[in-house]
């Protein structure tokens, strides 16, 4: 009985400490976002945004998608946000010259190469710096 006690008490401990190391990934994540858009106020959402292919899109752990133009910076969030993780590698299907929330986002395991997952975005919010004069 003793064992099974610390057996289960050793399970409970690991499991609390990856839910909390989730939570600190998510956070990270969420205020690395918070530095990007300081001093910018948000607009409009839209559905597509012109991304040529380099490298100002950014993948941000757990939280967003994030494509940089200078002035502004586009915004999307995913429905699951624990799916962008920085241990996969994002595979984007575009349907044009324009990334669309409706675009499939394919996740691959960057060791084995197996797919993982998808990811489905939403509407991307345009941040823009604001002029202080």
């Amino acid at each position: 009985m003793k064992k099974l006690i610390l057996a289960l008490t050793g399970v409970s401990m690991a499991l609390s400490g990856t839910i909390a190391h989730a939570e600190t990934r998510a956070e990270k994540g969420q205020q690395q976002l918070a530095k990007m858009l300081e001093g910018r106020t948000a607009g409009k959402p839209v559905t597509c945004i012109s991304t040529p292919i380099d490298s100002r899109l950014q993948i941000i752990n757990q939280t967003a998608v994030v494509y940089d133009t200078g002035k502004t910076i586009y915004v999307a969030r995913p429905d699951r946000p624990e799916d962008l993780d920085d241990r996969d590698i994002f595979v984007f299907k575009r349907f044009g010259s324009q990334l669309c929330r409706q675009d499939v986002i394919r996740t691959v395991d960057r060791s084995s190469g197996f797919p993982t997952g998808f990811v489905f975005l939403s509407d991307f919010v345009p941040y823009t710096k604001t002029d202080s004069k």
